[in-house]
């Protein structure tokens, strides 16, 4: 999609419209999938679509297409929806200057497929060295993006981004029992060295070795980075959504300023991370990207916003304006971060008489994460005896609720890990959680 095709594009819309804005962006993806330990599938595609939002009659209109189309097709598309649109009450963004966030390494692009499938190869021969039945589905992705945001108000940014991806997930059948373990790595730069996912696959393995029992009861568990994850962080990104927070329906409403959480506990959403998957010079309504506090020691400090939700809720946009595809912006996390504290992991297991380690729950986002409750199975999850991990639990559910987990006393490692590219978080060790075993 050539750079003038928006310009055309825009100039087309200000000859019906008050305002427009043009987001157009340009893809090129390859993809290798292992399935059960052997190469299925290898692909590349190039995508290209563009968006055009105007402001007419007082009225918000949005029309979307893939590729090229017809300019005047795509400008009478928004003109139809602006009848039906919500009212225009904020102003397209006039700024052209923005933070330099680096998002692009052409070492990504010069990866060939033939190197991508040796690292899957490598990965998955590693992983079976330590359990030679195991079955291992094996993703690595890269891509290259290319954007441009232009409006009628001056504004403009246009960047380039690169990202690559690797995630594993194994299965090992042990009669009727069957175990999962998994992890996966992004970054803006090339992922060639696989020692820390192949290290963490193992030690899933390792800890998972034996089977252990536990009993209904009230227990101090560890979340693991990844189990923080999926604990934590479906509510907390609904929670501290600007959109959730004007209709009401956030459990944080008026509490900005308020003390909710653990004094030692803070998070915050930062999307100008260098090479972070979730980084970026600016959101994609042009708005400058930054680093934003959400929790301060403890205090609810800001909430997420997009230019429209902003302006509803008398505020100013955070930065936090995404697209899903080239659809209409929404407030959206970047990249979580939550602090790193001062307490090890293996201190935190050496605490506990009797305790649950969670690796990944399943099915906590089906709990009610508007009030922050979350129930779900440990798909995942070992038992701690004296100190000891002794082996793997099953048939367990973890409920609680988040809010009420983060203000209580609270353990905070003192090493943090990326989780999926978009959460950064230490381990987090809760003094008193339900747990419940068929058991």
């Amino acid at each position: 999609m050539g750079q003038d095709w928006p310009v055309a594009v825009l100039h087309h819309a200000l000859k019906v419209a008050e305002q427009a804005e043009v987001f157009s962006v340009s893809s090129r993806e390859t993809s290798v999938h292992f399935e059960a330990n052997k190469l299925k599938q290898v692909q590349t595609k190039e995508s290209s679509s563009i968006a055009l939002r105007i402001f007419k009659d007082g009225r918000i209109g949005f029309a979307q297409a893939s590729g090229t189309q017809d300019i005047e097709a795509l400008v009478n598309m928004a003109v139809e929806t602006s009848q039906f649109g919500l009212a225009a009450n904020f102003q397209l963004p006039s700024s052209r200057s923005h933070p330099l966030v680096s998002v692009f390494d052409s070492h990504v692009d010069e990866i060939t497929m033939e190197e991508m499938v040796h690292i899957g190869q490598e990965l998955i021969s590693r992983v079976k060295d330590y359990a030679s039945k195991i079955l291992c589905d094996v993703r690595l992705i890269k891509e290259i993006l290319s954007v441009h945001i232009l409006n009628s108000q001056n504004g403009e940014a246009s960047y380039d981004k690169s990202a690559f991806g690797i995630s594993l997930e194994g299965m090992l059948i042990r009669d009727r029992d069957m175990l999962f373990v998994g992890d996966s790595e992004g970054s803006c730069r090339p992922l060639t060295i696989i020692d820390s996912l192949v290290n963490s696959v193992i030690r899933q393995l390792e800890w998972a070795k034996e089977k252990a029992i536990l009993h209904t009861k009230s227990l101090p568990v560890i979340f693991t980075p990844r189990g923080v994850a999926s604990a934590f962080l479906a509510p907390l990104a609904l929670a501290f959504n600007g959109k959730t927070v004007f209709e009401g329906a956030s459990p944080l409403k008026n509490k900005l300023g308020e003390q909710l959480f653990n004094p030692r506990f803070s998070l915050w959403d930062d999307a100008t991370i260098p090479y972070g998957l979730g980084s970026s010079p600016c959101d994609d309504e042009g708005i400058s990207s930054q680093r934003l506090p959400l929790i301060a020691k403890g205090v609810v400090a800001n909430f997420l916003y997009d230019l429209q939700t902003a302006a509803l809720a008398g505020s100013k946009s955070t930065g936090h304006g995404r697209r899903a595809g080239s659809n209409s912006p929404r407030p959206v996390i970047s990249s979580l971060i939550i602090n790193e504290g001062d307490v090890s992991f293996e201190s935190m297991v050496a605490d506990m008489k009797e305790g649950l380690i969670v690796e990944q729950l399943i099915g906590a986002e089906q709990g009610n994460l508007l009030s922050g409750d979350f129930s779900g199975n440990a798909l995942l999850g070992y038992k701690v005896e004296n100190g000891k991990i002794v082996g793997r639990v099953k048939d367990t559910i973890i409920s609680g609720n988040v809010y009420q987990l983060l203000k209580e006393p609270l353990s905070i490692g003192n090493k943090a890990q990326w989780v999926e590219g978009i959460l950064c978080t230490p381990p987090l060790y809760c003094s008193r959680i339900s747990v419940a075993t068929k058991g």
